[in-house]
């Protein structure tokens, strides 16, 4: 399975992006996955960002609460990540897996830098 990022980019403070991870699966395969998000910032450890259970249920690093939103469409494959007010700080490589109990996937990354 191949899982790739897109919509990364430059962004200013305050402003939203809207990143995307499509996954080269049936939709029937991908709906049993969980999918997340995480970043990795220079010099930093790789960290959460969001969870989305094949239930549905989401989870959200406590920096990124009431501003990040995390969800899914099954139909294509598709796992979402929208970012709103963002942040200097939020500035990282954003990157995609999808897993079961038995595989992990994950995509290259993409690049969010907000600054001014």
């Amino acid at each position: 399975v191949q899982v790739v990022e897109s919509g990364g980019g430059l962004v200013q403070p305050g402003g939203s992006l809207r990143l995307s991870c499509a996954a080269s699966t049936s939709p029937s395969i991908f709906s049993i996955y969980a999918k997340g998000w995480y970043r990795q910032a220079p010099g930093k450890q790789r960290e959460l960002v969001a969870t989305i259970t094949s239930g549905g249920s989401t989870r959200y690093a406590d920096s990124v609460k009431g501003r990040f939103t995390i969800s899914k469409d099954n139909a294509k494959s598709t796992v979402y990540l929208q970012m709103n007010s963002l942040k200097p700080e939020d500035t990282a490589v954003y990157s995609c897996n999808v897993r079961n109990d038995y595989v992990s996937y994950w995509g290259q990354g993409t690049q969010v830098t907000v600054s001014s």
